[in-house]
Order: structure tokens, then sequence, then C-alpha cells
């Protein structure tokens, strides 16, 4: 029983030590994100980022997202009652991490769309049929043409401009950028240059109403 005892005692002081030293590394990444994420040449936003919110908003929510990516659809719901509920306080910026496959076909005919004013409703076509195109061990992209006049989109100036280079471009910048965050999932989060190190709309919204908290005090 002794022997016995002590083993558990052993155990229980290695999973102690094992707990503490996730936490310090955890702590030490999310610290070292923060700091590239808020530097002068921070890699958190491009000028060709899409953003909707107030330009002076002090608060910004940046998400890097996979149109394809099923979370991301769960969670845009969650974003915009985020933002609405700070409507002249938060920025949302957009980024890409197209992971999945087929994701960077569906990014350029999104920045296709965004060419004639309707990003943020062809965005929102995909999400809603996102199960018909977007499966992952047959992904359809091609299928988006179907859906996308739901937006409004011309459809063939959208199929012209989305071979313009500079999406391919746009796509490698924002993948770099992630690598350079630690982004290796979708979506991943980051507010006013803290990443969202515990995934959860809960966790999101703590970070947000805290971060507004502090930049407008009462």
């Amino acid at each position: 029983m002794k022997r016995q005892h002590i083993v558990l005692l052993a155990v229980a002081s290695l999973l102690i030590a094992f707990g503490f030293a996730t936490y310090v590394y955890t702590s030490q990444q999310a610290d070292r994100i923060e700091t590239l994420a808020t530097a002068a040449d921070s890699p958190l936003e491009r000028p060709h980022s899409r953003r909707s919110g107030p330009a002076d908003a002090k608060v910004v929510l940046v998400e890097f997202f996979d149109p394809a990516c099923e979370t991301c659809r769960a969670f845009a719901p969650y974003v915009k009652s985020l933002l609405a509920a700070h409507p002249d306080r938060v920025r949302l910026v957009l980024r890409y991490a197209p992971f999945h496959q087929g994701s960077d076909v569906a990014v350029k005919i999104l920045e296709a769309a965004g060419h004639q004013g309707l990003y943020w409703e062809a965005l929102q076509v995909m999400y809603e049929t996102q199960p018909q195109w977007a499966s992952h061990h047959h992904p359809q992209p091609e299928k988006i043409w179907e859906f996308l006049p739901w937006a409004g989109v011309d459809v063939e100036k959208a199929r012209r401009d989305m071979q313009d280079p500079m999406f391919a471009k746009i796509i490698e910048q924002d993948l770099a950028d992630g690598r350079t965050l630690g982004v290796r999932k979708t979506p991943q989060f980051f507010v006013n240059g803290k990443p969202l190190m515990n995934f959860g709309y809960q966790q999101l919204k703590n970070l947000l109403d805290g971060e507004v908290a502090r930049q407008y005090p009462q």
C-alpha cells in the first residue's frame, strides 16, 4: 500500500508539473504573439483586408477564417451579435486562412464579388450554402456560382475578375501572416492584438467586452 501511495503521489506531481509547464508555455506564446500583433509593422492587418465597422474604433477584432470552415460558418452569427453590441467601438477585420481543399477558389470568388461592392452579401450566401459546396471529402467550390445571384453578383463579370493574380497574392500574404501569428486552425480571433487562446463564444465575448471596457472607460 505504501509503495502504491508513493507511485500515486509521483504521478500526481508529474501531472501538476506538466500542467504548470503547459500553462507557462501557453502564456509565453500568447505574449509573443501579442508583441508581434501590436508592433508597428504588425502582420495582423493589411491594406487589402476587408473591414466592417468604424475606422476610428479603438477595439479591433481580427478573424482569420476559411469560407469552407464549418466552425467559421457557425460563429458568423456570434461575431455579428458582438459587433451589434458595440456598434461604434469595434471594427472587424477579416483575414484568409484557406486550409480546406478548394477554399482558395472560394476566396477568389469572394474577392471578385467584392469588386462589385457585394463582398459581405456574397460571404453570407457562401455560408448559407456551405453544406452544398464545401464537403471536405468532395469539395465543389464551382457550385458557388449557382448561388451568387442570390447576392446580386454579376456572375460573368466575377468569373473574369477572379483570374486577377492579385487575389492569389492576397491569399499568399494572409497565409504568411497567419503562420507568423501562429494561426493553425480556423476561426482564429485576435482582439487588439490579443489572441483568443481558449476557443469558445463566451471566451471571445469576455475578451472583447474586457477590451471595450478598457478602451472606453465609463
